[in-house]
């Protein structure tokens, strides 16, 4: 009986090739004559006179091998894996392909899980991170791994598992709908790749919720990519991955290709700010102001340690909120945790040229990623050009960001109480934001006094 991978792949086929020429056959390879047997499969036993087996006929050697490959063949044609067969965890560097340290740790630590996971699958395995960052080798590796070990398991990205579906409801449909669902739902090992990626209709959330919720209460091995955060799910689907008791979520690193163009800027104020050489005796500030640059710090560092809502710092030009903004971009780095750092102005003009023909982001790849970074840093607030665009565009950002509580570090010029009342409202959000007002006088400017007018001298 043809497999259901089989089907799936030959509709595929039909689908991509509806109108042209017939795609060309698949050609079987020729199997390599055995030197034993010569092609036969049979040998006489190789045993003496008068043995009760001699002149008796008995399989080769070979016939052995050829019956492991049929069965290896057989799985991974029910696999639906079909080119994804190349991507097992001997082709996969443990280390990923990101040369920082960092994410090559946390690659690491996801290569072992997935590894364990394949040779034993039990419960549910979750991976996330960025587009690019291995998620999908990583869950094709530990299907490839099951099908060696004789376990079967299926794999399908859900955005082609949802076309599937509907597919089955036309006439001409060779799947039956209830053929594929009982399939996926109850395949002994399901991967299910690009979670998130589906266009969200309330008939597909509905067949989602179906099958996770079938294997979930029936504790079936499921392995799920996530192509977006999970913060980006429905609350059903979510409430399911984030269940400690029988799933296992692994966050690869944030090491993919970004269409963030390289911080130029960034990379220059990083090795000079730092919280190491941050002064908090100011640039001739008094008692009062040095005490702000203390709190400043000590916030600072707090969220560095463990990033959780928002960082809010205000104050003159120079007074130090950039330079406690690099800090925790620093420290986060050296932990392992991707961030991304925007100067307001530029983040606005860089929206605005991917409406450029020239683009080589969409301007929903740009949004996306700033909207939805795991510690978005948004430095000097108020000194864009205000225009209705931009408002709108900071505001869309600001209110996501709220509204999901994702961590986020802000650097405002002058006082909140200056922006738009819109973003005023989010910024003062107690139960979010904690708002550091830095009193001390601009760093740079070495000419400034001290209301004592005392001068102080650097050892």
């Amino acid at each position: 009986m043809e497999s259901l991978g089989d089907i799936l792949k030959r509709v595929t086929l039909k689908s991509t090739y509806a109108g042209t020429d017939t795609p060309p056959a698949e050609e079987e390879p020729k199997a390599e004559e055995c030197p034993r047997c010569g092609g036969h499969g049979w040998v006489r036993a190789n045993v003496p006179v008068g043995h009760p087996s001699f002149g008796k006929a008995v399989p080769c050697s070979c016939q052995a091998q050829a019956t492991q490959e049929q069965r290896v063949s057989r799985l991974q044609r029910y696999s639906n894996l079909g080119a994804l067969t190349r991507l097992t965890f001997q082709t996969l560097d443990p280390q990923g392909r990101s040369p920082e340290p960092q994410f090559q740790r946390r690659f690491q630590e996801a290569y072992q899980a997935a590894l364990e996971y394949a040779e034993q699958p039990l419960g549910w395995l979750v991976l996330t991170g960025a587009i690019g960052s291995g998620k999908t080798h990583l869950l094709s590796a530990i299907v490839n791994r099951c099908l060696e070990l004789g376990v079967p398991a299926f794999y399908m990205s859900v955005p082609d598992l949802l076309d599937h579906l509907r597919s089955t409801y036309a006439p001409s449909s060779e799947v039956a709908y209830d053929q594929l669902f009982d399939h996926v739902r109850n395949a002994p090992v399901l991967a299910l790749d690009d979670l998130g990626a589906h266009a969200t209709t309330p008939w597909a959330q509905e067949k989602l919720n179906q099958i996770l919720n079938h294997r979930f209460n029936r504790q079936l091995p499921t392995v799920v990519a996530l192509s977006v955060p999970m913060s980006h799910l429905d609350e059903p689907l979510r409430a399911r991955l984030e269940d400690k008791r029988q799933v296992t979520a692994i966050t690869l690193g944030d090491s993919a290709v970004s269409s963030q163009p390289p911080n130029e800027m960034l990379d220059k104020m990083k090795p000079r700010m730092t919280f190491q050489n941050f002064d908090t005796r100011g640039n001739r500030a008094d008692a009062e102001q040095q005490k702000s640059l203390e709190s400043a710090l000590s916030s600072a560092r707090k969220f560095a340690e463990s990033p959780s809502g928002w960082l809010v710092f205000t104050g003159v030009t120079g007074c130090g909120k950039t330079h406690l903004a690099v800090a925790i971009v620093n420290e986060r780095e050296r932990r392992g945790q991707a961030t991304l750092f925007a100067f307001v102005p530029e983040l606005l003009d860089r929206l605005r040229l991917t409406f450029s023909p020239q683009s080589s982001v969409t301007y929903d790849q740009y949004f996306e990623e700033v909207r939805t970074a795991p510690l978005l840093v948004l430095d000097d607030l108020g000194a864009h050009a205000t225009t209705p665009w931009a408002e709108e565009k900071l505001y869309q950002i600001i209110v996501y960001r709220q509204e999901t509580r994702l961590p986020t570090v802000i650097t405002v010029r002058g006082f909140v109480e200056k922006l738009p009342e819109a973003v005023q409202s989010r910024l003062k959000d107690v139960s979010l934001v904690r708002r550091v007002q830095i009193g001390a006088p601009d760093y740079r400017d070495r000419a400034t006094k001290a209301s004592s007018g005392a001068v102080r001298t650097r050892p």
